[in-house]
C-alpha cells in the first residue's frame, strides 16, 4: 500500500511511501484494543482515594442510649455508618490499578489502531518538520496548511524535537509524540493521525519485533 507524501502546506511532493500491510492493513482486533486502552487508562489513575471506616472515625464510644425500652432500634456508637458523621461501609482504599499486558497483545492493539486509521482515511504522511524556535503560531500555520485546525490531531515525529513539542503544547486539540511513545489510546483518540516521513520506517521496525 502506498500513500503520497505531502508538504507542510498540504501539497503533494510527488514522493510516495510504501506502508507495510503487516502493520497498516491487518484485520483489526477489537479485544486487543480494549485491553491496551484499559491498561493505559488504568495506569493514569493515582489510586489515592480513601474514606474513613468505622474504626477510623474520631468520636465517643459511649453507648448513646439504653439497650431496651426506647421503642427504637438498639444503637451502641455514634460512629456507626447510619449516623451522620459515622464511618463509611466498605469505603475506597488506596490501591494500584495497573496490570500486566503481554507485549504481543500491545503490538497487535497498535497495529489494529493504525489499520483503523487507514480504513477511515484518517492517516496522512507529511515530510519531516522542524522549528527554529518554539512558537505556537508556527504550529497553527502547519495545521492550517493541512486543513486540520478544527480536528484533534496526533503528530508522530521520528526523533524528539523540543521546539515542535513546545509549539503545540498550548493547543488543546494538538498532540505531538515521538515514534517510540506512540500508544493505542492516543492513535484512536485523534481524529487525524499525521506521520512524518521519517517515522514510518521506525514505526514499522518497532512493531515488527
Amino acid at each position: 500500500m502506498e500513500l503520497a507524501v505531502i508538504n507542510h502546506k498540504g501539497q503533494d511532493t510527488g514522493r510516495k511511501v510504501t506502508l507495510s500491510d503487516e502493520i497498516f492493513a491487518i484485520e483489526p482486533n477489537d479485544n486487543a484494543i480494549y485491553l491496551d486502552v484499559k491498561q493505559y487508562l488504568a495506569n493514569q489513575r493515582q489510586g489515592t482515594h480513601k474514606s474513613k471506616e468505622r474504626n477510623e472515625v474520631a468520636g465517643s464510644t459511649k453507648k448513646i442510649k439504653k439497650q431496651k425500652g426506647t421503642g427504637g432500634a438498639r444503637a451502641g456508637s455514634l460512629k456507626a455508618p447510619h449516623f451522620r458523621g459515622g464511618g463509611r461501609v466498605f469505603g475506597p482504599r488506596p490501591r494500584d490499578y495497573s496490570f500486566k499486558l503481554n507485549k504481543k497483545v500491545k503490538q497487535l492493539a497498535r497495529k489494529s489502531a493504525l489499520s483503523y486509521k487507514v480504513i477511515e482515511n484518517s492517516l496522512v504522511i507529511m515530510e519531516d518538520v522542524s522549528f527554529d524556535a518554539p512558537k505556537t503560531k508556527n504550529y497553527i500555520a502547519l495545521l492550517n496548511g493541512l486543513s486540520l485546525s478544527d480536528k484533534k490531531t496526533l503528530l508522530v515525529l521520528p526523533t524528539e524535537d523540543k521546539n515542535v513539542f513546545l509549539s503545540s503544547r498550548n493547543l488543546p486539540k494538538a498532540k505531538v509524540v515521538t515514534v517510540n511513545d506512540v500508544n493505542t489510546y492516543q492513535v484512536l483518540n485523534a481524529d487525524q493521525l499525521v506521520l512524518c516521513e521519517g517515522s514510518v520506517s521506525k514505526l514499522e521496525t518497532i512493531l515488527s519485533k
